[in-house]
C-alpha cells in the first residue's frame, strides 16, 4: 500500500546518506520537510505513514539515525567534534552538543572519553 511504500522509500533515502567516510562529506537531508520534498509528499502524510508503519515520527527516526552515526564517528574517528557536527548537518557545534546531550545524557566529549 501507499504508506508502506513511502515508509520504505524514506528509510532508503535516510540510509543512503550513511556511513560518513570523510569529514568533508555532509548529509543533505536533515529535516522531515527535506525528506517529504524529495519524496514528493506532504510532510504530514510522511509523518502519518511512518507513525502507522514504524510507530515513530519522522523527526524521531531522523534523530535516532543521526545519533547512531554520531556515536560511531565519536568512537571510531579522531575527527574533532566540530567536524562531526558539520558532517551531520549542524551549523553550530553548540546545537550538535545540545542535541547529543538531550538524546544520550552525555556531551559528545564525555561519550568519546568513556
Amino acid at each position: 500500500n501507499g504508506t508502506a511504500r513511502v515508509s520504505s522509500l524514506f528509510i532508503e533515502l535516510l540510509e543512503r546518506q550513511f556511513p560518513i567516510e570523510s569529514h568533508h562529506q555532509r548529509i543533505s537531508l536533515r529535516t522531515a520537510k527535506d525528506y517529504a520534498e524529495r519524496l514528493s509528499v506532504h510532510v504530514n502524510y510522511l509523518n502519518r505513514a511512518l507513525k502507522e508503519t514504524i510507530g515513530k515520527t519522522t523527526t524521531d527516526i531522523i534523530g535516532n539515525r543521526i545519533i547512531q552515526e554520531a556515536k560511531i564517528l565519536l568512537k571510531q574517528t579522531q575527527w574533532n567534534i566540530s567536524e562531526i557536527a558539520y558532517c551531520l548537518g549542524f551549523e553550530e557545534v553548540a546545537h550538535f552538543s545540545n542535541f547529543f546531550k538531550k538524546q544520550t545524557t552525555f556531551s559528545p566529549a564525555a561519550f568519546r572519553a568513556q
